[in-house]
């Protein structure tokens, strides 16, 4: 049954937490509540009234990752340390009273050690039954010295067994599940979960439909700051809840045929800049993650910054249709008495303890609803549609700086506009090719899981770039009498607003100084919902002199790849046509270009990740070109020049499908 509290559309009342540069002013978040019968009942569709949904994750990991280095220390590995058993269980059990304390409904997600485990078992069942806690499975935790036993290995990350392996794991935990509660699980998860797995999962479980299934933006950037240790590589994937398709696991489904039947949700909820500049196990909405980033007061012990993140994560519903979503997901290694990264143990606990009251102050004032993982997919299937996607115009709260991104996710693309670079987009993932992308051993890619880019200035370095070359971008040149400025150059800010089904981001004019003329632009980013087409508009506001020309050049320098390390583009195709006359070139590092006068369209096709990208113009007076890269710069490069006057509006549509 759902009910609903009655209050205005719109509260006036602010909410704002400082620190010492910064503030996020929220508009007071109003919400639903329901009442949940034994099984999880089917919610009927509801209006999405600014509903701040949060989910707090437990897990009873009896032999943590991070704990057995710590505890053990100087200790031969011992996988059934009494010692380190107890202390995960005792950490365990204060997550769970901290969250209960505070009204906060709860997933605990049992591994399979714990499955072992009579104690949290019980703990389970009791508070499953007491608060309405959802007794979940996760494939985390597999090391135990059951599964050492049996499988000879030390490997505990579930994507990268083989298949086979991959499916006599999720048996054994599976069926070990129902042994113990008699049931099996509405939800599970691991920091990634490929569609191999998830197809299979959900083929032999079908009483599954939630999963934990990736780290945001866990790549090289990650892997770099863990001493090159941690192969966990599965960039380009959202950073918001998602139903991923059966093709691949970080693409959307457009449809119900490309459903995979479960609605997913990330592996903790990220600062969209600081994790993307940077490594993002520092800037989570995990207390602990806070800790680990030194973003602290050592004298005070105050972290300002994580209740920043989380309002920031609350303002996401002025871009979705009201709707904001968070999470929490802890286990007890976080917690080790022995204290972390510089932290002792008291303020760990003092971290985790403030975090969840703050989740639970919001849900007293009416602006938090919390909800277990399987109500959250019930809730999720209720209010989104497929086609409809997940947008953040996030702001710096970390460093104090003006930069702002938007980030746009939907089942065609992943883009990333950088107001720091005059809106360029600097981030492009094609998930309109449902890039079928196998992973474990005995597949081509054992670890790297992430999405391909097309574009991605961390990788390819954007608009600043060595003395020599092109780094990836989407942006456009101004050009008169032999100058030219790139509007990547050209800091911004931006402003959100919705037309119908598009998304619309509108930069702040700049100005373009010549040596005898100034050109003010104002752009605009369009979004079109279910059409995988980003279209740009440059509108000439004034100039110095309105009788007066300059040449646009629209461009997108595109690649592809997952590192930062360059990919064979030999095959990959280029050209540019009017309908008649077209031209073409085959890549091969030869840094050829062509153009036509008149074009309507310059197309990539990228065979190796079954994409075509192209750029494409409705007017007949654009001049198109093509460009092939070298093998010191191997990029390619998509563009149109026109001449434009005072007034006047241009707009190119970037564009995004399959290939074949």
């Amino acid at each position: 049954m759902i009910c609903f509290l009655e209050t205005p559309e719109y509260d006036s009342q602010i909410f704002r937490i400082k620190n010492n540069k910064n503030s996020i002013d929220i508009g007071i978040m109003i919400c639903y509540i329901y009442n949940r019968t034994t099984d999880c009942a089917t919610l009927e569709r509801i209006k999405m009234e600014n509903t701040f949904v949060v989910n707090i994750i437990h897990r009873p990991e009896l032999m943590p990752e991070y704990s057995a280095t710590v505890t053990g220390q100087g200790k031969e590995e011992d996988i059934a340390d009494k010692k380190i058993l107890n202390e995960s269980l005792d950490i365990f059990k204060f997550q769970q009273k901290t969250a209960h304390d505070n009204g906060l409904k709860v997933t605990i997600q049992m591994t399979y050690a714990s499955l072992f485990n009579d104690e949290a078992i019980e703990i389970a069942k009791h508070d499953h039954d007491t608060y309405g806690d959802e007794i979940s499975l996760s494939l985390l935790g597999l090391p135990c010295e059951q599964f050492r036993d049996k499988y000879k290995t030390k490997d505990f990350c579930i994507w990268m067994f083989s298949m086979e392996d991959k499916k006599k794991i999720v048996k054994d935990v599976f069926e070990k599940f129902y042994e113990k509660f008699g049931f099996y699980p509405e939800s599970t998860g691991s920091y990634y979960m490929d569609a191999d797995l998830t197809n299979y999962i959900k083929k032999e479980y079908p009483s599954v439909k939630c999963a934990i299934a990736t780290c945001w933006e866990e790549g090289p950037k990650a892997y770099h700051t863990c001493n090159n240790s941690w192969y966990t590589l599965f960039d380009g994937g959202p950073w918001a809840p998602w139903i991923p398709s059966k093709q691949n696991t970080h693409a959307p489904a457009a449809n119900e045929a490309e459903d995979s039947g479960i609605v997913a949700i990330p592996h903790l909820s990220r600062d969209l800049i600081a994790c993307y500049d940077g490594n993002g196990s520092n800037f989570g909405t995990h207390p602990q993650n806070v800790l680990r980033g030194m973003i602290y007061d050592t004298k005070t012990w105050e972290f300002p910054y994580l209740f920043n993140l989380i309002d920031q994560f609350r303002h996401l519903a002025k871009y979705n249709n009201g709707y904001s979503y968070n999470m929490m997901f802890v286990g007890p290694g976080w917690l080790n008495k022995m204290g972390r990264w510089e932290a002792p143990y008291e303020l760990l606990k003092k971290s985790y303890e403030e975090g969840m009251g703050y989740y639970g102050q919001l849900k007293k004032e009416g602006k938090l609803v919390d909800m277990t993982m399987a109500e959250f997919a019930d809730f999720y299937r209720a209010n989104k549609t497929y086609e409809e996607p997940e947008c953040a115009l996030w702001k710096d709260i970390l460093y104090g700086s003006d930069k702002q991104l938007f980030w746009y996710t939907d089942p065609y693309m992943r883009a990333c506009v950088n107001m720091e670079q005059g809106g360029a987009i600097v981030d492009l993932r094609p998930y309109a090719a449902k890039l079928e992308w196998p992973v474990g051993i005995g597949t081509k890619h054992v670890q790297d899981a992430s999405y391909p880019f097309l574009i991605q200035e961390k990788y390819r370095a954007g608009y600043f770039t060595h003395y020599a070359g092109e780094g990836t971008l989407r942006s456009a040149k101004v050009c008169h009498n032999g100058e030219e400025v790139d509007l990547a150059l050209c800091r911004s800010h931006a402003s959100f607003s919705q037309e119908g089904k598009d998304r619309i981001l509108t930069l702040d004019p700049v100005d373009i100084e010549f040596k005898d003329l100034t050109v003010k632009i104002e752009t605009k980013i369009h979004f079109l919902e279910g059409s995988s087409s980003i279209r740009v508009e440059r509108n000439i506001l004034s100039m110095t002199d309105p009788d007066a020309e300059v040449i646009i050049k629209e461009y997108i320098t595109a690649c592809y790849g997952t590192t930062e390390y360059p990919e064979d583009m030999t095959g990959i195709l280029l050209s540019v046509t009017d309908g008649e006359k077209t031209e073409n070139i085959e890549y091969e590092y030869k840094c050829r270009e062509a153009f036509v006068e008149g074009a309507n369209c310059a197309k990539a096709v990228v065979n190796a990740i079954d994409t075509e990208v192209t750029l494409t113009t409705d007017v007949k007076e654009a001049k198109g070109f093509i460009r092939e890269g070298y093998a010191f710069s191997p990029m390619f490069t998509l563009g149109f020049e026109k001449k434009i006057s005072d007034k006047e509006v241009y707009s190119t549509w970037l564009n995004l499908a399959k290939a074949n």
